[in-house]
């Protein structure tokens, strides 16, 4: 009795499923795995297209970012952006936040989790967390590989601006790692959306395919001038307004009204997720 006494007293549910724990075990799984070298590989891919299809022109008479991806490796590295940020970024931010508790259910270990014991808001935020820093690590790989690709074949120099003009290169530098930022705050709402999934399902993929069709409607929504203002308050109407912050003088307004909503959005989803496990029946 006096050593389960002791057992009792010495348990604190704050060090309980550290997140060193969670992340390495996370970072083990084939499809973290798979999904890095994804990323890393796209660039190349890109490489290829823009070397087998030749420098891009202008079309209409209108240059945009695509026609200036080879200007520089900072230009390669912005392409890169806006050719993932709509969808394909979108997969690994569903993937990690829609498995991440599905999977515990899914193989049947979950309640020996609850078991050990983890509280079960202690078990969400450590997997929330370890989640949200892989989706985040994912979109600085992308532009990092970008980059380094694209120094490496078209050179190191400012970033050419398609309306005109250039940023130096360590203007350019701080507005790519600003885009960055701004990508990973509008892909909260599918972080979020995944997570509750997640966390409604004993399925990895319902969650992850779930959260990634919610997300593809929302741009398909967007998409319908008839919606008129209403396409406001949809996140996916914001996705791309991080090119505000690669011109000569940026325009901060559709960045902060896009991230307002997307925090907006995920911190709803976010709290629906832990007040719906903390009262579910765990049985799996």
């Amino acid at each position: 009795m006096s050593t389960l006494t002791e057992v009792a007293s010495g348990y604190q549910a704050a060090r309980t499923l550290p997140l060193r724990v969670e992340l390495i075990r996370q970072l083990k799984r084939r499809r973290t795995l798979v999904m890095g070298a994804i990323l890393a590989v796209l660039p190349f891919v890109l490489l290829i297209a823009f070397a087998i299809g030749g420098q891009p022109g202008a079309r209409n008479g209108q240059v945009t970012l695509l026609d200036t991806a080879t200007a520089s490796g900072a230009n390669f590295a912005a392409v890169n952006l806006f050719v993932s940020a709509g969808f394909l970024l979108v997969i690994p931010v569903a993937l990690f936040c829609g498995d991440t508790v599905a999977s515990e259910a899914g193989w049947s270990s979950l309640r020996y989790l609850l078991a050990a014991p983890v509280p079960r808001a202690r078990l969400l935020w450590s997997k929330l967390v370890v989640a949200l820093g892989l989706s985040l690590a994912a979109m600085i790989l992308l532009p990092l590989v970008a980059l380094a690709v694209g120094t490496a074949a078209y050179g190191w120099g400012p970033l050419q601006i398609p309306t005109g003009g250039e940023l130096d290169t360590g203007t350019a530098a701080q507005r790519l790692a600003v885009v960055v930022a701004y990508v990973f705050l509008s892909q909260l709402v599918t972080a979020a959306l995944a997570f509750w999934l997640s966390t409604k399902t004993d399925a990895p993929l319902g969650a992850v395919g779930g959260a990634v069709g919610l997300t593809i409607v929302g741009n398909v929504l967007d998409q319908v001038t008839a919606l008129g203002d209403w396409r406001d308050f949809l996140p996916a109407h914001w996705q791309y307004a991080w090119a505000d912050a690669v011109q000569p003088h940026p325009e901060w307004s559709g960045m902060i009204q896009g991230t307002a909503i997307s925090i907006t959005y995920a911190l709803v989803l976010f709290a629906l997720a832990f007040r719906g496990f903390d009262r579910k029946d765990i049985v799996s």
